[in-house]
């Protein structure tokens, strides 16, 4: 029996629309994600349990985690029936790459009950593939943080190239789901189909900058280029007083804001947990709308994808 944990992820990262993305981890939570449990069986045996099981599809052929099953043997040209549990700790359709985490939990759990017949860019080909079913375009920006742990830009040509990028230690990064839904599709479909020169070069200046300030350590350049002209302005009505929030957690402290992935999970990023604290404080109060919504406070998790149990947690 194999036990495979994936880790929520913050897509877009503001100036990275499609590019970015996150993996992260709550400070006072060993885990915010998936988790897949799996074992050979005589027939092919989807078990889903779980905070947020109840959300998943009724019908099992509707269920990502199957479909990646469906895909992995067609892949391999091997089919053996497998009994796969399904812990579902993400809600769907919150912008925390939830249909991500269970796909890639699956993927990476399944490749290791079959000793790894398939290799890392293989293994993200198909992840793409399934996220595409999710979202009706393929893409990596989830899926592969989730897999491969860190902040990841990704490269889209023949084959997806992910770099690894070096983060802040000391930037906490405040999430808070709202306990409501928003899918991907109905946030990509308010996105105008082209955008003014003005707005390109503006993308431009500041995902290059917030690259360069990664890189040369340059913590407060790095948060001040974290405006998206891409998305925000358009995603930003189907969020309850998305704007009013923005500007009241500046003023406790926050060093940058803005949407997880599509929505409708915001964060909110500060460089000392203190203030941290304090934002968490201010989204339970103000942003919550129902008792399934959370806030947590974040680190990047370095790790991505891995098999989890009694003994120490091992790196895929």
């Amino acid at each position: 029996m194999i036990k495979i944990y994936a880790p929520a992820s913050i897509g877009n990262l503001s100036v990275g629309f499609d590019i970015l993305g996150a993996a992260i981890v709550p400070i006072q939570k060993k885990y915010l994600g998936d988790i897949v449990t799996i074992q050979f069986s005589k027939n092919f045996q989807l078990t889903n349990i779980g905070k947020f099981s109840q959300e998943l599809p009724k019908s099992i052929y509707d269920n990502l985690t199957w479909k990646a099953w469906k895909i992995f043997c067609k892949t391999i040209k091997k089919k053996k029936n497998v009994h796969i549990i399904l812990e579902k700790n993400l809600p769907i359709s919150s912008g925390l790459g939830s249909s991500a985490s269970s796909i890639v939990a699956t993927l990476v759990a399944l490749n290791t009950l079959f000793k790894k017949p398939l290799k890392k860019k293989k293994l993200i080909q198909l992840m793409g593939i399934l996220e595409k079913d999710v979202s009706n375009e393929k893409h990596y920006d989830n899926v592969i943080p989730s897999y491969l742990g860190g902040i990841r830009l990704i490269i889209k040509k023949q084959n997806c190239i992910s770099q690894n990028l070096p983060y802040f230690k000391n930037w906490f990064w405040v999430i808070s789901w709202p306990g409501t839904k928003l899918s991907t599709s109905k946030s990509r479909s308010v996105l105008p189909n082209s955008y003014s020169k003005k707005d390109c070069i503006e993308n431009s200046k500041n995902l290059s900058c917030f690259i360069h300030a990664l890189h040369s350590k340059k913590s407060d350049l790095a948060a001040s280029f974290m405006h998206d002209v891409i998305a925000e302005p358009y995603r930003k009505k189907l969020l309850k007083n998305f704007s009013l929030h923005k500007k009241n957690v500046k003023k406790i402290g926050s060093i940058a804001y803005g949407i997880s992935g599509s929505g409708p999970t915001i964060f909110s990023i500060c460089d000392n947990e203190t203030t941290a604290e304090e934002v968490k404080k201010y989204f339970l109060k103000n942003y919550i709308q129902n008792k399934k919504g959370f806030s947590y406070i974040c680190q990047i998790d370095s790790i991505g994808a891995r098999k989890i149990g009694k003994k120490s947690d091992e790196i895929i």
